[in-house]
């Protein structure tokens, strides 16, 4: 992963900043909104991982648009704009298409968030943001969030030791399979063990104790509330065209949308500002250390 900016922001300005834009991008299906949180969740998961984010959005992300645009208007009918109908009758309607179309990418703008939430968001933030109100929980979720990459890293551990004393290449198919839920098996097991080893470490250690005091490396600074007061300058903005209705879209029965007038573009223009805000941040920074070392 690159160098990120953001992840060095207070645990408590990005958890707040990923909470908006999800919970936005989910409840409100405007194309513009959705394709502002889509675009800016693309551009900050290729800043993070590079090619790999790239081949998550080509493999993953194109072909779940195309999957749910297309199943949307097969399946629901209704809309006043028929395209063209089926043998039995059933119409393929303007609506549903455009509704399939702006679902779809509301999911793939949602994967995406979560993508670069899981890069911003270490276990320790958890805890550190939810381990006095919800100790058990914040646990279980920083554990959560560490298992797969180490579930992944274990099973080549155990396959590659498993290779080393009965080679892949002298395997018939059914001995194959047996070597692979072999490997599985032992690493579950590791798995189980490591987790009730650590739960009771935590519980010797006092953790979720009333009272109980704990380090944390992390300060709320200035940059921080900065940061904090953009977002929330962002959405109150957005928040209100949205209450006044300038940011309204009907797909059913037919399409509506609001008129696009001064409220309406500060609604957009303030959300795509609030979805960009880690980008812009590792830009400014970017070009900070650039200035830096030129005078080197």
């Amino acid at each position: 992963m690159r160098r990120d900016a953001f992840y060095s922001v207070h645990p408590a300005a990005a958890m707040l900043f990923f909470v908006i834009v999800t919970v936005t991008t989910a409840l409100i299906l405007h194309p513009v909104v959705t394709g502002c949180s889509l675009i800016a969740a693309c551009a900050y998961a290729v800043y993070l991982k590079g090619g790999k984010a790239l081949k998550f959005c080509l493999c993953f992300v194109l072909p779940l648009i195309a999957i749910v645009a297309v199943l949307n208007p097969v399946f629901n009918h209704a809309g006043a704009t028929a395209l063209f109908y089926f043998r039995n009758g059933n119409a393929v309607t303007l609506e549903a298409v455009l509704y399939g179309v702006n679902s779809a990418c509301m999911f793939a703008a949602l994967t995406l968030w979560f993508y670069c939430l899981n890069c911003v968001m270490s276990s320790d933030k958890y805890v550190y943001l939810f381990g006095k109100t919800i100790p058990v929980l914040s646990l279980v979720f920083s554990m959560v969030l560490r298992f797969v990459p180490r579930f992944v890293s274990r099973i080549r551990e155990v396959a590659a030791a498993q290779r080393s004393l009965e080679p892949r290449l002298k395997m018939s198919p059914v001995r194959a399979v047996k070597h692979g839920l072999s490997v599985i098996g032992v690493t579950v097991t590791w798995a189980l063990e490591g987790a009730v080893v650590q739960a009771d470490s935590m519980k010797s250690r006092g953790y979720g104790l009333k009272g109980r005091t704990s380090f944390s490396r992390y300060k709320f600074e200035k940059r921080d509330g900065a940061l904090l007061t953009l977002m929330l300058v962002c959405f109150a903005v957005y928040a209100a065209a949205a209450a006044l209705k300038r940011i309204d879209f009907r797909y059913y029965p037919t399409i509506r949308a609001a008129g696009c007038d001064a409220p309406a573009l500060a609604g957009y223009a303030a959300f795509a500002l609030l979805c960009l805000i880690p980008l812009l941040l590792n830009i400014l920074e970017d070009a900070k250390w650039r200035a830096l070392r030129s005078k080197i």
